[in-house]
């Protein structure tokens, strides 16, 4: 080889560039798990992953000698222009029933918005025994300008519930879907095709 071969630096380029999109690529795929871990273990946040089952508790008789006091929470993140708030501040349940609890919401911008529900329960260590069976939080909501709307979720507090939580909060934080209200926007776009629930 010749000193003016340039072929060793660009193999060490080469080299370079598959491990930077190989990290890259590790990189990407490992946000989903750290997000998740940052989440439940930094901020205290159970993230949901769909519609729960109520399989746990099927089985289980409701356990009618014992009461849960459940209290519901309701927010919309600053970027959301909606009044969100629970219909009802608090429940009393027993374990291995299932329950309704209504939520409010309205639109108060002048332009249909597409909003996702983020919800939590604290304290954090008894989420895994707080089953919802129907939630707007599985679907993205869609409202038009000024729209208002009843939304329900259903739900189970499984008796294996430890007995020293007597008290839980369920909290739902709305956040403004970007991408979603921008796609509402476009020529043709229907708001009913964004909505996936009722």
């Amino acid at each position: 080889m010749t000193a003016n071969d340039p072929r060793p630096e660009s193999a060490a380029t080469i080299k370079r560039i598959v491990l930077v999109a190989l990290g890259a690529f590790v990189f990407a795929f490992s946000m989903v798990p750290l997000y998740n871990v940052a989440c439940e273990k930094v901020f205290g946040i159970k993230l949901e992953k769909g519609a729960s089952t109520a399989t746990p508790v099927a089985g289980s008789a409701a356990d009618a000698g014992r009461s849960v006091h459940v209290q519901f929470d309701g927010t919309v993140n600053s970027k959301l222009q909606w009044s969100f708030r629970p219909l009802q501040l608090a429940l009393d349940v027993h374990p291995g029933r299932q329950y309704e609890a209504l939520y409010f919401a309205r639109n108060d911008a002048n332009e249909a918005i597409v909003g996702n529900a983020a919800p939590s329960i604290a304290p954090n260590q008894a989420s895994a025994y707080f089953n919802k069976t129907e939630c707007f939080c599985f679907t993205q909501q869609v409202l038009k300008a000024g729209e208002e709307r009843i939304m329900p979720v259903r739900f189970i507090v499984s008796p294996s519930l430890p007995a020293d939580f007597s008290s839980l909060t369920l909290s739902y934080t709305f956040y403004r879907n970007d991408s979603a209200t921008a796609a509402l926007k476009a020529p043709g776009a229907a708001v009913a095709s964004v909505n996936a629930a009722p």
